[in-house]
């Protein structure tokens, strides 16, 4: 028999159970529209949770200190200063690209007739790069205003919305701080919100360090921001920073130095983890969709024994029964994953669609290993009807009602 011909028997025979057929398949549509969903999920999950990182701050390390003790003068000693923030940033300029830090207050503000406390942060012109803030009117700080000890003044969105209703109406107005008279120059984000888990709240106003010193009475740098040249350089940096800072203050004291890598491997393995769960989920469906293709094939050779009868009764080698029953269980199992592939790259497509702001990959792996596996699924479970039915002596089939 040519195969051509086994072909359209085969088509003609599944045709003859459109519903039976149709749901046979259904399980490989799911099943690799799953898998390929599946990989999409991971891949746009993983590029999201980068972005967000990079969004807070591209290589960027932290220190602040650890330790506390009961000897306030000795711990108070042990806090990060600004010197360490020079010291910092002259041994290692050469694998960095910034170094800022920021010292903490609080003041009591009038906010829609309400009095209520507002954190006071003070850091240098290098803050809003390293920090990877939006300016979204006015202006950042600049060396100037640093130097010079100017009494300037940026707010948060969300105080310069309570304030002054947006943020374009409070550049240039007058604001109190600690008693003195602060002009606000201009309004800014965080690139990536923090939610209040860094020194930045949703409402937070930014002065010169070099002006913050007046209102804290103990200097204290917490945080130390690094920002570091190449992303390859970050974790010796790190060390070389944690090395730096605990040769500048006593034995005894205890500093956090981390960067922002561990959090980013932590993420990715826990995408990994939950990828590589789906990813057996979904082949367990598909083994699942297997056995539904191989239960059906052994009814349909039951259901079809004379006609196998009369076939091997006219020149029909076993060869050619075994191949035609192989290539049904093929096509339902190949025509429902080549469904599932579809499915399972519409979905992301149709998504770039409605909204192109996202980028939603689809892995070209992905749609290959699903269609691999519904190859395979339909010769290894379609192997053992097409093999009984092979087997089948003529003249009992030709006998079988």
């Amino acid at each position: 028999m040519f195969l051509a011909e086994a072909f359209r028997f085969s088509v003609s025979a599944l045709r003859a159970n459109p519903v039976r057929t149709g749901l046979t398949a259904l399980g490989l549509v799911i099943g690799n529209a799953s898998v390929i969903l599946v990989v999409t999920i991971s891949l746009t999950s993983r590029e999201y949770i980068l972005e967000q990182i990079q969004g807070v701050g591209s290589n960027m390390i932290y220190a602040y200190y650890e330790a506390a003790g009961s000897n306030m003068p000795q711990v108070e000693a042990d806090y990060l200063k600004w010197a360490d923030v020079e010291a910092v940033r002259t041994q290692l300029n050469g694998r960095i690209r910034a170094v800022t830090g920021v010292m903490t207050s609080f003041d009591r503000m009038t906010i829609q007739g309400r009095e209520q406390d507002v954190r006071i942060v003070g850091s240098d012109h290098y803050y809003a790069d390293v920090r990877n803030l939006v300016i979204l009117a006015g202006r950042a700080l600049d060396e100037a205003d640093v130097t010079l000890r100017q009494k300037v003044a940026l707010l948060t969105e969300k105080l310069a919305e309570r304030l002054y209703g947006r943020p374009q109406a409070a550049v240039g107005e007058i604001i109190k701080i600690h008693g003195l008279q602060f002009t606000v120059i201009g309004v800014f984000k965080e690139r990536v919100e923090s939610f209040g888990l860094s020194e930045l709240t949703r409402e937070t106003i930014l002065i010169p360090i070099t002006v913050q010193r007046y209102f804290t009475p103990v200097e204290r740098i917490d945080p130390l921001y690094v920002q570091v040249r190449r992303t390859e350089d970050v974790e010796a940096v790190t060390a070389q920073v944690r090395a730096l800072i605990e040769s500048r203050h006593r034995p005894g004291a205890r500093y956090t130095v981390e960067n922002l890598t561990a959090i980013l491997s932590a993420a990715k393995q826990i995408a990994l983890a939950l990828t590589i769960v789906l990813i057996l989920v979904a082949t367990i469906s598909l083994i699942i969709s297997g056995i539904g293709i191989m239960n059906i094939m052994l009814v349909t050779v039951t259901e079809r024994t004379r006609e196998i009868g009369i076939r091997m009764a006219v020149g029909a080698s076993r060869r050619d029964i075994l191949q035609q029953f192989l290539l049904e269980a093929m096509l339902i199992s190949v025509s429902g994953g080549l469904a599932g592939i579809l499915l399972g790259v519409g979905i992301p497509l149709s998504v770039r669609f409605l909204a192109p702001m996202l980028r939603v990959p689809v892995s070209p792996i992905s749609v290959v290993v699903a269609f691999a596996v519904s190859f395979v699924v339909g010769v290894v479970f379609g192997l053992l009807p097409a093999n009984r039915a092979a087997r089948l002596n003529p003249s009992e089939a030709l006998r079988y009602e």
